[in-house]
Parts: structure tokens; sequence; C-alpha cells
């Protein structure tokens, strides 16, 4: 097996696509406004042990993919040592052939690496020795690694309780890439999981100081830290949900109940939804008031396969796009706030394709005029971060929004040799743009168009959070 990984003009087509990347967007910098990169990895600015830390602990799609092929549980997750570990990844990449994997981890290797081949069994040591020699120069720390994709802003996700000490201290020396982080209070929402509830009730009680009794206290309390976010640079929120809450009415017979159930810790909390619901909307009207924006990742269904979630925990490879209603309680929840005008910018990401053009056109709805592109149809998430997903994404907000005000990428990723996604991102987008260039189906114009996609690439985002 021979043969070099992907030329520089991958995924572009013909001569204007490629004019497009490389004089246009290819060395623009990246904003990667929600990420899942450990902000203590930042700070200390982390040297990793070999390619298996770096690469594969925590990937749970390639874990997937290995078990699909029958790799053992000891050689993805287990026991075995780092390199036996990597060996029994390189035997599989061949076999990924046009799963999204392929693409990804031969842009990650190139990009970051300057390895050329493709992975496989035969050239493993090889590469494996290659990679760990530059993983033990500073070249390739974690804050090298940002400044070589050209990162400008990362948004971590980070929970009401964390003390943002990372975030504070590389804030504090001036560091180059704006870290900030963001607000994801979703535990403190998850009443009907009782006793992970009270476990993340006493973290916000210990953080913010508050006691929480009470429907009142528990709002303080969120908005404590609210504030402190604010103060230390969050300019957004970020929700994972199935669906947006049906209902968000809190009756004071409701109120009275929590009050008991908070007191007393005896029995289960009667209409756990309308308590997501009414917190979840007093939270969002917090944002607002701070000119955040506000984040939903919707549609998933989470921790399908019981026995091996209870064996390896949460996020380990077990989850799958659902097939949730989404329209109604999407337009009820918004509308609410929208009422009010206590409507933040809102960026809701669909992982299943088919809700595609529901998500685009409900969001449409809830442009005001107000600022450009207010509403956000998220860009290609989990299981649709791949070329088909993207483009599908990419066309159904052209054909019921305006594609010139998206806000464009994100990795979504625990990974620092995730940012190749941004580069995948911008090929499939100038290909999109230039095929339809070619066909006569978009103006001939390179400067027009380009400036376009500049601001889908970057422009748009860096305006959206005023960075």
């Amino acid at each position: 097996m021979s043969g070099y990984a992907f030329t520089d003009d991958f995924l572009l087509q013909g001569k204007i696509a490629q004019r497009l990347y490389h004089d246009c967007v290819k060395n623009m910098p990246i904003i990667d406004y929600h990420c899942h990169l450990p902000p203590d990895e930042i700070a200390g600015n982390k040297q990793f042990e070999n390619l298996t830390e770096i690469w594969l602990k925590g990937d749970h799609y390639k874990w997937r993919a290995q078990r699909t092929l029958g790799v053992s549980e000891e050689l993805i997750t287990g026991a075995a040592s780092d390199k036996q570990k990597f060996d029994a990844w390189a035997n599989v990449v061949p076999k990924t052939i046009r799963n999204p994997l392929f693409h990804w981890t031969h842009l990650e290797l190139k990009n970051v690496f300057g390895v050329k081949e493709y992975l496989h069994a035969g050239n493993a040591d090889k590469i494996y020795n290659h990679c760990n020699e530059l993983l033990k120069t500073p070249e390739f720390r974690t804050r090298s690694i940002l400044h070589s994709f050209n990162v400008e802003y990362v948004g971590t996700t980070d929970e009401p309780w964390d003390s943002l000490e990372h975030h504070k201290s590389l804030a504090a020396e001036n560091f180059s890439v704006r870290v900030s982080p963001s607000f994801r209070p979703d535990k403190v929402l998850m009443i009907d999981k009782k006793e992970a509830f009270f476990k993340h009730l006493q973290l916000l009680e210990d953080c913010s100081g508050v006691s929480i009794k009470d429907i009142p206290s528990l709002l303080q309390a969120l908005q404590n830290r609210v504030d402190y976010f604010h103060a230390n640079g969050c300019v957004v929120s970020d929700h994972g949900l199935t669906q947006m809450p049906g209902t968000f009415q809190f009756s004071s017979q409701l109120e009275t109940e929590f009050t008991f159930f908070v007191i007393n810790r005896k029995g289960s909390f009667s209409d756990p939804d309308a308590f997501m619901g009414f917190v979840l909307m007093e939270l969002c009207k917090m944002y607002h008031a701070k000119g955040w924006a506000q984040q939903f990742h919707l549609g998933p269904i989470r921790n399908n396969n019981t026995r091996l979630n209870a064996k390896l925990g949460a996020d380990s490879g077990f989850d799958s796009i659902g097939d949730f209603p989404q329209a109604l309680q999407m337009s009820r929840f918004l509308d609410n706030l929208d009422k009010a005008d206590q409507l933040a910018k809102t960026v809701i990401y669909n992982i299943n394709p088919s809700d595609n053009e529901v998500f685009a056109t409900m969001l449409g709805n809830f442009n005001d005029g107000s600022l450009k592109g207010k509403m956000q149809f998220g860009s290609g998430w989990w299981f649709l971060d791949q070329k088909d997903g993207m483009e599908k994404q990419l066309n159904a907000l052209s054909n019921m929004g305006l594609i010139s005000t998206f806000i464009g990428m994100i990795t979504d990723s625990r990974s620092f040799l995730s940012f190749p996604r941004h580069e995948y991102f911008r090929r499939i987008l100038c290909n999109l743009f230039g095929e339809e260039m070619e066909k006569g189906l978009l103006p001939n114009d390179e400067a027009w168009m380009g400036g376009i996609l500049k601001d889908i690439a970057y422009n748009n985002a860096k305006e959206y959070f005023n960075i």
C-alpha cells in the first residue's frame, strides 16, 4: 500500500474553487467558538507523551470504527500499551474508506506532522516514531499547536462551578490566543437524575455562596455564576438537549414542591420537563441581558448501549442521531423570549439531516433586523461534520436563509489536532461556490464571491461574538 495523502487541491474540483480557497480563505485566522479543549492543557502548555495520547485517547469517532471492525476493547480503551493501541488504529485506517475518519486522519497527520503517506500497518512504526520525536519539541506543545493553525479564539465548554482559573491565568499573561469560557449549566437542569442533580446543586451552592432552598435562590445562584463568567470573558452559553423544552410555565404549586424536594431530598420531582423549561427560560433572559450568544445542540440519543456505557462511561461512542419532533417546541420557546424582546443571539445545531429545512426556516422567523444573522443555523455537527453533512447544511441554509451571514465552522472537539476540520470546511465551501460559478449559477466574480467566503470563514464570527 503506497501513495501520498491528498494534494494541495484536495476537494477542490475546478480552477475557480482552487483560487477561491488558496487566494481567499486558506490563511485566514480561525475562530473556534465551540470546542471542548481542556483549558488547563493550554494554560500549562502541555507536552504530550506520544501520538496515541494526543490523537486516540478520548476520540470516540475512532473507537466506534474500531469496534465495527472487531477490534477488542483492550486495544481501544483498555489496558493495552499506547503503541499497541496505535498499531490497532493504523491497521483499521485503510478500512475506513468513505468514512470521514479517512479524510480527518490524513489531514491531521499531514497538516500537523508533515506526514504525506496514507497510514497503514506497514508504515505504522515509521509514522509513530516520527510523530513522537516531533511531540518532544517545544513546537508541539499545546500553545504552539494553536499558533501553527493560526487560531485567534478558542471557546471552551465549562460548567457553572468551574473556577476559570486557567482562563484567568491565560488572560493575565496576555496569551495571544484568546481562550474564553462558555457557560454550560445543563447538569443543573436535569432534576430527574436525582443523585446527580443534588451533587451538582451542592457544587453550585459552594461556588456561588448561595444556599439553594427554593426557586428564587436557585436563580440567584445561577445569576451569580453568569456574572462571574461574564467578568472572565464569557460571551456565549451552550446547551445540549434532545429538544427545546415543551413547557416553561412553573406554577406556585410546583414552586412549593421544589422547595420541599430540595430541603427534604425525598421522592422525585413530579414535572422535570416544566422545571427544565422554566429554568432554561430564565437563563436565556440572563444571557440576553449580558449580550451573549446562546447555543443549543439538539437531537441526539445518548448512551444507547446500556452494557458498554456502564462499563466505559459517557462519551465513549454509544450515541446516535435521534428522530425527535423539533419544530413546535422550538417555535414556542423562541417566541416566548421574543415576545418579551429577550431573545439573545442564537445558534442552533441540528443532528438529524432530515430536519435541516425545519431548522433553517424556523430560525428565520426570529430575525428581527436588530443585527445581521442574529439567528444562526449552526454548522454540520457531530455525525454531520463531514462532506455530505456540511454540504446539506450549507444548501439548506442557502435555500431557506442567507448563507452570506453564516458564522462558519467549529471543531466541537477535545483534541488539539482537530483544527484541520476548519480547513476541511473551507475547502468544501469553496468547492461549492466554485462549481456553481463554473456552471453560471453564481456570478463569475472572484473578488465578490471571495469576499463572501471570507465573511463565512472568519469575519462573520468575529463580528457576531464581538471578538
